[in-house]
């Protein structure tokens, strides 16, 4: 049985698809009444969806109730990326070996992500590349290790957004570096499954300095 969107996730994933492709830009305000209007739908549901936006990082909202698009800096993302190389390698170490099932469970994340690469689907390989990360985490022991984990990708994953632009690129190159992570966990190479999620790490550093100095020189 197919499951019916209710007006709230709809209008979630249009706000969403609408911040990834750029047409609302960051610092931009969403104001409810307008949204409604234009969606056909009550406010209600829409305050739902723009809460769930900000759980996200993708919306920011003032001590005034005022929605606006989340901008982030270069500075709050390499901050965001020093915390989540830490958290990232160490759980690696800390849930190896990782057991079949879980192993299964990413290359079927990995085989969705090729997948809506290849039909030009960006927005869904975020999400994908984000759950890639907390499936790693899944097993880990530490509640609150996993927890830090799904709050940096979740920042993260907003710096990523910003990056949509570049995305054709950056996708595959981020889904061949999730290949390698896996290749060497399910070979027992630890140490090598590391050093590919140091590297990772490091490139997604790299294209987002290369986005905020394009930036600057626009």
């Amino acid at each position: 049985m197919i499951k019916k969107e209710t007006l709230a996730e709809q209008a979630f994933n249009l706000i969403k698809k609408d911040i990834i492709s750029g047409k609302l830009a960051p610092g931009e305000e969403l104001p409810e009444k307008k949204l409604a209007q234009e969606f056909g739908i009550s406010r209600t549901p829409v305050r739902e969806a723009l809460t769930r936006l900000a759980g996200e990082g993708l919306v920011e909202v003032s001590d005034q109730k005022i929605a606006t698009v989340a901008s982030f800096t270069e500075e709050d993302a390499m901050h965001f990326m020093e915390i989540r190389t830490l958290l990232e390698v160490y759980n690696l170490e800390a849930t190896f070996p990782m057991n079949r099932e879980v192993l299964e469970g990413i290359r079927e994340n990995l085989d969705a992500q090729l997948a809506a690469i290849g039909a030009g689907s960006y927005e869904k390989f975020i999400d994908l590349d984000r759950e890639f990360h907390l499936l790693l985490a899944g097993s880990n022991p530490n509640p609150k290790l996993r927890a830090l984990i799904h709050s940096v990708n979740t920042g993260v994953n907003r710096a990523f957004l910003v990056l949509s632009h570049t995305l054709q690129l950056s996708a595959r190159e981020a889904y061949e570096e999730h290949t390698r992570i896996v290749n060497a966990l399910e070979s027992g190479a630890i140490e090598e499954a590391k050093r590919e999620m140091t590297g990772h790490m490091k490139n997604i550093v790299r294209r987002m300095k290369g986005y905020y100095l394009e930036e600057e020189t626009k």
